[in-house]
């Protein structure tokens, strides 16, 4: 099923819920980073919530979510802006694609294992005036958990998050998750109800895998609260990698030094760490590169 991001109100109870399916957009990043299994769960959990967290993005706002551990994926990350107004545009990456761990005592992949100990940084760029950036310790590296925790801790947003990818050797069968958070002043018999739905729901990779749409996840965690109005736009891989952008970074090594590429080597590569793009420069490019950094010091 296509990729789909739900979103919708329980004004009633004070509740927000989310709900997408992201199993289009966690194969295109397996796909391209040549994750392993386990890495795809750990980068697809945090694309998806990512995804998530940008449910109520506007105009050329963006979020971007970032694990940075001591385990032996080193660092995840997520983001997510508006394609259009109803698409929501997503990647993700990790700085180790191949990690292989023995399954965790409750026989799922031991992601919490794979990212380690650190912290979660949540930054929010907006339109006008200077990025938000959060910085908290992870909670327990599940991610779901750890997004959860920044929630109710950083933003004083009591909430329940449940992330899921389903994958092995041969890709990815399923992707997808749910967040539900509760507004200021909310009917505390919604909040335990909520509580008691997250606790009974079945994993989001069950669900989806025996034929859930975003609509159903997002009542399979809401349960029989009003919803009122939906809010749908569909998620894609995307990434705002450009032949520019790699030349301003390629600048930032400085003259001396894109000299010395132009001199040793035909052509200089960059890869986008995100879209794992090739960009390839000739010598006479880097050269060019070279002058406009020396000009530009001068």
């Amino acid at each position: 099923m296509p990729d789909l991001l739900i979103s919708a109100a329980a004004p009633d109870a004070g509740i927000i819920v989310v709900a997408a399916i992201t199993t289009e957009l966690v194969t295109e990043i397996r796909a391209r980073h040549d994750l392993s299994p386990l890495a795809t769960a750990a980068v697809g959990r945090l694309a998806t919530g990512t995804a998530l967290f940008g449910a109520s993005l506007k105009g050329r706002e963006r979020i971007t979510l970032q694990m940075s551990g001591d385990g032996p994926l080193g660092s995840i990350a997520g983001d997510a802006w508006l394609l259009e107004p109803d698409v929501i545009g997503a990647r993700g990456h990790a700085k180790n694609a191949v990690v292989d761990l023995p399954l965790n005592a409750r026989g799922k992949f031991d992601v919490a294992g794979a990212v380690g100990a650190g912290s979660l940084q949540v930054t929010k760029s907006y339109e006008i005036g200077q990025p938000y950036v959060g910085v908290v310790p992870l909670y327990s590296g599940e991610i779901a958990e750890d997004l959860a925790a920044y929630l109710s801790s950083s933003e004083q947003i009591p909430s329940v998050v449940a992330l899921g990818v389903l994958a092995n050797p041969d890709g990815v069968r399923a992707a997808g998750g749910v967040l539900a958070q509760v507004l200021p002043g909310a009917d505390e018999k919604a909040v335990a109800l909520l509580e008691e739905r997250a606790l009974a729901m079945p994993p989001v990779t069950t669900l989806i895998n025996d034929g859930a749409d975003a609509h159903a996840l997002l009542h399979a965690l809401a349960g029989g609260l009003e919803l009122r109005s939906h809010r749908t736009a569909d998620i894609r891989f995307a990434c705002t990698c450009t032949r520019e952008k790699v030349e301003a970074a390629l600048l930032g090594l400085g003259a001396d030094e894109l000299r010395r590429l132009a001199a040793e080597r035909p052509e200089t590569e960059a890869t986008c760490e995100f879209c794992k793009k090739l960009y390839v420069f000739t010598s006479s490019e880097v050269e060019r590169l070279a002058e406009e950094g020396g000009s530009a010091l001068g």
